[in-house]
């Protein structure tokens, strides 16, 4: 045992770092790859810049992040398709942070998360996210499609937003400040472009349609005076700087944890929904957060932001026909290009149609055969899609994915506890073809406790264990019991001691050993194992009971 520990932690060790399968079947799908890097390229750099500003920091810093983290995490994550960078879920963390310790605690907030991710890579949490139900999954997936289609109205209206509302009522404001004065060329882009995309796909899907009608539609807007366009970049990536806070070192490790957590799950969940999305390989948990947990370290020591897994630029990458890393790759190579040497051809791309390219891959990002498959499978698992689907649009996706898993929790347990229970044995005593059967019939009483008993089981077996009346002999059979915690031993050993007060005593038959040490743990239980009540034999337990009553 002791010689295999190190074996296994030395392969643990190895799974998380990069491997030449990684780029299996590159050399058939380099021309995809580039061509999806570049497409996803040309989306995230405004969101880049956006989310940096909205991070309060900088549109450069944001930029920095796509660059820097995108690339890193495409190498070392363990999604073949996972595209990294700065996104609105971590803003609204970053923004609060920032407030309070100022900017210069950023790149320090984002070294000290990214070793928190590397730990937990090296400790196996990844493989946590395999208890996200389904319909959680699902509901996220939804619900971040109606997220990412509401933050693009603005845009796609030609309106701005107000700063500090929420998706939901930006685009209300949105659409209400286009009502008193509407603009009618950002929307006529905005649909001409969308329908410009969908119509590139159906002609043929291996065609980079997002890419092609950006480059048509802004060719054909370049005379349109009147538009958003993404504007000025930044005109360098910055130097490697080590991070000068370390004196706020204790202050900042919650707000650093806080940071971790997020990008974690919301890299876990868009490498999840990016692995139904796509069919080249399924993704490695512990390794995306070993490469999220490199990623942000090396970004935040060149002034970026804290970065997540990003699920609406992945989503891109995907349906932009993406195979292997070197698609994430090529989107920071090309956001890198871009930023040196085609900064001035990028600002003329209308904000509109960028809108429009999130919006399609919003639309293409939900599997309806799923959501139908969902919300008909049972009442409960609806309810859990509807309210995680609901709370990632009106609060954000954390508290929709703990608030689903809980439900999914509490349900699964209501049918745990239903499925669980007491069951009186009639036939056990009837074997007895004794002169005193019928005597046994009257005075014995054999339960058999099934499934799991605990905290929200102990009521109901409560009450059908004390059902029975002018019995001697209660026998307890326990080898169906699959699950029994504290509660369930505590209930159990307080049925005991009623049933002793009214002079009935109690047999164990088949106490399985993983139970014997709860059972031992409460006083009127430990008693019956020392009084030799305890059997692993039923008619063993029957003949014992047979004297009890003729004493």
């Amino acid at each position: 045992m002791n010689d295999d520990l190190p074996r296994r932690v030395g392969a643990h060790l190895r799974s998380l770092l990069p491997r030449s399968s990684d780029y299996e079947g590159a050399a058939r799908s380099w021309r995809h790859d580039i061509l999806a890097g570049v497409t996803v390229g040309v989306v995230a750099l405004p969101l880049a810049l956006g989310f940096g500003v909205a991070s309060g920091v900088s549109a450069a810093a944001g930029l920095i992040t796509a660059i820097v983290a995108g690339f890193v995490a495409a190498i070392f994550g363990g999604s073949h398709v996972q595209v990294t960078g700065p996104t609105g879920a971590m803003a609204v963390v970053l923004l609060p942070i920032v407030h309070h310790y100022g900017v210069a605690a950023v790149p320090l907030v984002g070294c000290i998360a990214g070793v928190i991710l590397v730990g937990a890579s090296l400790l196996g949490a990844g493989r946590t996210l395999s208890y996200v139900p389904w319909p959680v999954i699902e509901g996220f997936t939804v619900g971040i499609a109606v997220v990412i289609s509401l933050q693009q109205v603005p845009n796609a209206l030609g309106v701005t937003a107000p700063k500090g509302s929420s998706t939901v009522l930006n685009a209300v404001h949105s659409v209400t400040t286009w009502l008193s004065s509407p603009s009618w060329a950002p929307l006529v882009i905005t649909v001409a472009t969308i329908a410009l995309i969908e119509l590139l796909r159906r002609v043929r899907r291996s065609l980079p349609s997002s890419l092609l009608a950006v480059l048509i539609v802004t060719c054909t807007t370049l005379w349109v005076v009147h538009v958003a366009r993404i504007g000025t970049l930044p005109s360098s990536v910055g130097s490697l700087k080590w991070p000068s806070e370390w004196s706020e070192t204790s202050q900042l490790l919650g707000a650093a944890l806080a940071v971790a957590i997020l990008a974690g799950l919301e890299s876990l969940l868009s490498a999840r929904v990016a692995d139904g999305l796509a069919d080249h390989g399924s993704y490695q948990p512990n390794r995306e957060l070993f490469g999220q947990g490199l990623a942000n370290m090396a970004c935040s020591l060149f002034g970026g932001v804290p970065a997540t897994g990003a699920i609406a630029r992945t989503a891109v990458n995907v349906r932009a026909g993406a195979r292997t890393r070197l698609s994430a790759i090529s989107h920071s190579v090309i956001l890198l290009v871009v930023l040196l040497f085609a900064g001035s051809l990028v600002a003329r791309i209308p904000m509109a149609v960028l809108a429009a390219v999130l919006i399609s891959t919003a639309f293409h990002m939900v599997d309806r055969h799923d959501v139908r498959s969902v919300i008909t499978s049972t009442r409960g698992d609806a309810f859990i899609f509807i309210v995680s689907a609901t709370l990632t649009v009106a609060v954000n996706l954390i508290t929709a994915v703990e608030v689903g898993i809980v439900l999914a929790a509490l349900l699964a347990l209501t049918a745990i506890s239903r499925s669980s229970g007491v069951e009186q044995d009639v036939s056990v005593v009837d074997r007895n073809e004794s002169r005193d059967a019928q005597l046994l019939r009257e005075k014995v009483v054999v339960f058999r406790l099934e499934g799991a008993l605990f905290f929200g089981a102990t009521q109901r077996f409560f009450r059908e264990m004390t059902a029975a009346d002018g019995i001697k002999v209660a026998i307890l059979r326990m080898p169906q019991l699959q699950y029994l915690d504290a509660t369930g031993a505590r209930a159990l050993g307080e049925l005991v001691e009623d049933l002793g007060d009214q002079s009935v005593a109690v047999f164990l038959k088949g106490l399985r050993p993983e139970h014997e040490r709860v059972v031992r743990s409460v006083a009127s239980l430990q008693r019956i194992i020392d009084e030799g009540h305890a059997f692993s034999n039923l008619d063993e337990a029957i003949g014992h009971a047979r004297e009890h009553i003729a004493a």
